[in-house]
């Protein structure tokens, strides 16, 4: 077999809505910040939401196992994963790893500078969070104390409390390994242990659903309560106002408890739908609630009598959507139907443009008839197995037309209102045995066909909900059960295909069948590209087939998948057919040249695929699996080489997006999170091209205009003297006052003409690279470290009437020669060329050498300009064409 390597045309993008599972989440607060954040997990990897707006703020990397329990302090967060820990830095990158349990570790608590981590054999190890080391190991028998739960109290130095499923609570000295005292419980398993605001009083939640309000310090019992919905399964105390207590449940009931009067103040029924995970953030009215149903929530503690409602959401499907398909022409907007019942829309632009339109129910008059007594199950609508989507009318009726597994009648939904739409849709006279299973929105978004079990397929207005006819005679299209229905762009033509092994062509206005084409197996779908007019069409032998649906031929025929054909989509220039299989692969095949080109493998089952309109994206949905997730298109980043691909290619499994590769372990030196290495960029990018300097333009912008700068910042009024301040004669002691005179050498204020001329250190630097032959990058550099002012004196003193010398100038010409042949500090070597020229020009004229020079100068400039020019003229035209023309 031809080994092969990962997808050379689509790359891991991100995960849509997948927020959370079981385990129960975790609170920070970030002090530079001031924000609190919310770390829950969602497999293999953890995600970091920011609670003011819910918003996502980072992904961690992949473990190599499913994380089972987190904690976290003012720093790192902690994940077990199987029998190791993890330590995350920044919520992203793995920093340590924690190896010493033999079985899968059950709690953590982080403990100061320690790490403490219980597993299922009793083992409960205390690690040094910065060197990984364990610092005491405590060994307990899991028959007699087996630990289900750890808190540290407050105010307890180097003490911990632990609970056990046998129902006991031990409290251990950390720093002495001693066991302090036993406290012999209720009866009942512990669950759960918190601290309560009160020091001294913890919280106990109990297997039997028994809350236990208790002081360790006089081991006595404040108060109790009673959950009747199945053991606790979190407990939160607030902090902020009134003492409330709220408790979670196994079915997704929370309960709020007011600890004054001693009994229940409100309950939030089906918050969730699984075990309730609750914590109140710390100062705030608000409970922050996760579960196994992928749904975050925040709720506000603002009702009259205690009661909260709910603020903010992050909630995806509880169970794997079964289909998926883009929504819309701009390729945002993705529709999911889950097994969860529910339609909901995931945005690939920001988490706050989703939309959950929600169940489908039988009927408003089933609604009406709760008080009849139907349960909240019988009014819910099953799950949709297939549904069909147009944005064409959606802002005047129903856009979105859904069928539902076991049921005849199909529901149409609103996308713009994001709920079920006013119509269900039914055939006369229909089987109540039949089942719609395929269903089709034409292009103009005025009617909708439906495909059932019996084999009919009928025509329907979507602004009414009106049956419009049905195809075929005695008002069947087929003998077996229609696995799909397609129109095309105009609506002159309709295409059926059915177990009965017949795809047939169809008048969409007279309904009256034009050819069929028998094909050599059952269809399991198919998808029509309505641009192009090709139908792929997926057989129950695995095999796949290409339609022009104008010639009604078979013009392609793949061959390459070893099980059923889940989904299949074209790209948006229908050159591409991508089809996804229950063999885990992903292919993709160039319609024109009839090959393979692209193929990779996955680790779960892909069971819908979608590629966006705009062909950016493409976004696939797994087995077990409950998010959305988005492969990039790199053929619009850059070219990708295409080869048709053998028949025996094994292809590579690629990495599900959101779900990177284990981050690289290291130690944690510092307290603080290490900055990342700032990036520096080179000096100069390469000797071919022009580098500007990094000094300011009021360094060399206005050299030449220095004269007028001045004239305009002369004072108006001369400077006025303040008033003489007093002073005293001294005087010499005595009999008789007398004035002393301090004797005073006398200096002569005229310079000696004998002493050698002064130079600056820019003159001295000059004149030692003239002799030494040397680069002049000493001298630029003290010209970059002057002002405007200091550079013109500088200048100004290089002529020999300034005190200078004619070598002088002559070196200077030769260092602005360098520096334009370099190709660095452009600006400067322009401007300190232009102050130098108006400053001696005269003299430079009487100077055969300096004007020698000055000429082989002139002629770099004008060549430098040259290209110069010529790259400015090429990108200006460039820019140009691409604004004006028609791409």
């Amino acid at each position: 077999m031809a080994a092969g390597g990962g997808s050379c045309l689509f790359s891991g993008f991100r995960l849509l809505g997948l927020y959370c599972n079981h385990v129960p989440h975790v609170l920070r607060y970030h002090r530079k910040h001031r924000e609190f954040y919310l770390v829950t997990s969602v497999g293999k990897c953890l995600h970091t939401y920011n609670v003011n707006r819910l918003g996502i703020v980072a992904v961690s990397n992949s473990l190599p196992d499913d994380i089972t329990c987190l904690a976290a302090d003012r720093m790192l967060v902690f994940a077990a994963a199987g029998s190791l820990v993890y330590a995350f830095a920044r919520n992203k990158e793995v920093v340590m790893c924690y190896r010493g349990h033999k079985q899968e570790v059950r709690s953590l608590l982080p403990f100061g500078d320690q790490l403490i981590s219980a597993d299922g054999g009793g083992l409960v190890v205390v690690w040094d969070v910065r060197g990984g080391d364990a610092y005491l190991q405590l060994n307990l028998d899991p028959v007699t104390f087996d630990v289900s739960a750890m808190m540290h109290p407050s105010t307890y130095l180097n003490k911990v409390l632990l609970g056990s499923s046998q129902g006991a609570l031990q409290l251990w000295n950390l720093k002495t390994s001693k066991l302090l005292y036993t406290f012999a419980g209720w009866s009942a398993g512990v669950s759960v242990l918190q601290q309560s605001p009160a020091v001294d009083v913890v919280g106990v939640g109990t297997a039997t659903g028994r809350i236990i309000i208790h002081n360790i310090r006089l081991d006595e019992t404040l108060m109790t309560f009673t959950q009747d919905w199945g053991p606790i399964t979190s407990l939160a105390f607030r902090t902020d106002g009134p003492p409330t207590l709220a408790t979670g449940s196994p079915q997704g009931h929370v309960t709020l408890w007011d600890l004054e009067r001693r009994h229940p103040a409100a309950q939030l029924r089906h918050a969730h739908q699984t075990a309730v995970s609750a914590s109140f953030v710390h100062g705030e009215p608000l409970l922050v609630t996760n579960a196994g149903d992928n749904a975050i929530k925040v709720w506000i503690l603002d009702q009259e009598g205690g009661g909260a409602r709910l603020l903010r959401n992050r909630q995806g499907h509880s169970a794997p959507p079964a289909t998926i398909c883009h929504h819309g022409n701009d390729g945002k907007n993705i529709l999911s139907a889950g097994q969860d019942g529910t339609l909901q829309s995931f945005s690939s632009v920001h988490e706050r443009l989703n939309k959950n339109l929600g169940h489908g129910s039988i009927n408003k008059k089933k609604e009406q008839k709760k008080k009849k007594g139907l349960s909240y199950e019988e009014l819910r609508l099953p799950a949709i197995t297939a549904f069909a989507s147009a944005a064409a009318r959606q802002a005047d009726w129903d856009g979105i037309v859904a069928c539902h597994r076991g049921r005849l009648a199909t529901t149409t939904w609103n996308y713009q209102r994001c709920s079920m739409g006013a119509h269900h849709l039914r055939p006369p006279g229909g089987s109540g045995t039949a089942v719609a299973t395929a269903v089709d929105i034409t292009s103009c978004g005025n009617f909708t066909l439906v495909g059932s079990s019996c084999g009919r397929v009928d025509v329907y207005n979507l602004q009414s909900g009106f049956h419009r006819g049905c195809y075929g005679d005695e008002q069947k299209a087929h003998s077996g059960t229609v696995r799909g229905v397609a129109t095309d762009t105009l609506n002159q033509l309709t295409l059926t295909a059915a177990s009965d092994c017949l795809l047939k062509f169809w008048r969409f206005k007279s309904r009256k069948q034009e050819d069929q084409i028998k094909l050599n197996a059952a269809p399991a779908s198919m998808k029509l590209h309505r641009d192009s007019g090709m139908l792929a069409v997926a057989l129950d032998d695995f095999t796949l087939l290409v339609v022009d649906i104008e010639t009604k031929r078979v013009v392609r025929k793949f061959a390459g998948h070893h099980g059923n054909t889940n989904d299949m989509t074209f790209s948006p220039d229908g050159r591409w057919l991508i089809t996804a299989g229950m063999d885990c692969t992903i292919r993709t095949w160039d319609v024109p040249s009839g090959n393979l080109v692209d193929c990779f493998l996955v680790s779960m089952a892909p069971v819908g695929v979608s590629m966006s309109p705009t062909g950016d994206y493409l976004a696939t949905s797994h087995v077990d699996s409950l998010g959305v997730y988005l492969w990039t298109n790199k053929s619009l980043c850059g070219p990708v080489g295409l080869r048709p691909l053998p028949a025996d290619y094994r292809p590579e499994e690629e990495t599900l997006p959101g779900a990177g590769p284990p981050g690289a372990e290291r130690e944690v030196t510092s307290e603080e999170e290490e900055p990342a290495e700032a990036y520096g960029s080179a000096e100069q990018l390469g000797a071919e091209l022009v580098t500007l300097s990094q000094l300011p333009e009021s360094r060399w912008k206005h050299l030449l205009c220095l004269d007028t700068i001045k004239r305009r910042n002369k004072a108006v009024m001369p400077p006025v003297s303040g008033a003489p301040a007093p002073f005293f004669l001294p005087t010499v002691p005595g009999l008789m006052p007398r004035f002393s005179v301090p004797p005073q050498e006398a200096q002569s204020k005229v310079l000696s003409c004998s002493l050698p001329s002064q130079r600056s250190k820019f003159s001295c630097a000059l004149e030692a690279c003239l002799v030494t032959e040397s680069s002049f990058v000493v001298p630029v550099e003290l010209l970059k470290s002057f002002g405007p002012s200091a550079v013109s004196v500088e200048l100004a003193g290089l002529s020999p009437e300034g005190g200078g010398a004619s070598s002088l100038m002559f070196a200077f010409i030769r260092m602005i020669d360098s520096m334009l042949a370099s190709g660095r500090d452009f600006d400067l070597a322009h401007a300190y060329l232009s102050l130098f020229l108006k400053l001696h020009l005269h003299s430079l004229a009487q100077d055969a050498v300096a004007m020698e020079a000055l000429l082989r100068l002139s002629s770099r400039l004008e060549a430098g300009w040259a290209e110069l020019r010529a790259s400015f003229t090429q990108s200006l035209c460039l820019l140009a064409y691409a604004k004006s023309a028609l791409l």
